[in-house]
């Protein structure tokens, strides 16, 4: 059984998650943006082998403690999408503009596409390129347990900012549309920010794509 916990990090508290195979107690983080002492706390409390990192985007809060984990814990960085490339070069200079800790720029280990997979211990999640937000955000979708995590694609009655480079606001709508949708009114989705809503909910109540 995949497992999650939801950890926020940041001043912008991120939705950092901790997601595990109960099989094996091998786990990854899905965007450690900050605070890595408390988020390996949470490993350690829980009895996990941290064995990756995984990315939605690039943003500071979403990406700012990953090369760090990285090289102190020699653990691959999956994600996101090349397009995030220009964002993941610039985390220096967005640690400064936002008066985060210093963060390093890092080449992910592997980049991921729309239609990957990534597995931790026996569990396996579907990648979808969910761009808008940033052009190359990624959407981790866990069917086995009607669970997708969203970063800032979607939010519990909002939707992500589009007025950062490289963001779009239509590229956004046809991402929600078009990959989220699809997973299932009954999926519920783990947004980078805020609490945890479902797609059904999202579709019949949110002002940015009631009735889409």
């Amino acid at each position: 059984m995949l497992q999650y916990r939801t950890i926020p990090v940041t001043p912008f508290q991120q939705n950092c998650s901790l997601v595990w195979c109960d099989a094996t107690r091998d786990a990854a983080l899905i965007d450690p943006g900050g605070d890595a002492d408390v988020l390996l706390a949470q490993v350690q409390s829980l009895g996990l082998r941290l064995k990756a990192l995984w990315l939605t985007h690039a943003h500071i809060d979403h990406a700012g403690a990953t090369g760090a984990l990285a090289a102190q814990l020699g653990l691959p960085i999956i994600g996101p999408h090349p397009a995030d490339q220009f964002w993941i070069d610039a985390l220096p200079q967005q640690s400064a503009m936002f008066g985060f800790p210093p963060a390093q720029a890092f080449a992910p280990t592997r980049w991921l596409h729309d239609g990957d997979t990534v597995q931790i211990g026996n569990e396996t999640l579907a990648v979808r390129h969910c761009p808008g937000h940033t052009p190359g955000h990624v959407v981790f979708h866990a069917p086995q347990i009607a669970r997708a995590f969203v970063g800032d694609v979607l939010f519990a009655g909002s939707i992500g900012r589009t007025d950062f480079p490289q963001g779009n606001h239509q590229q956004l709508i046809d991402s929600i549309t078009q990959r989220l949708w699809p997973m299932g009114d009954q999926t519920v989705f783990i947004p980078g920010h805020g609490p945890e809503s479902s797609f059904g909910r999202e579709r019949q109540s949110n002002p940015y794509v009631q009735g889409t």
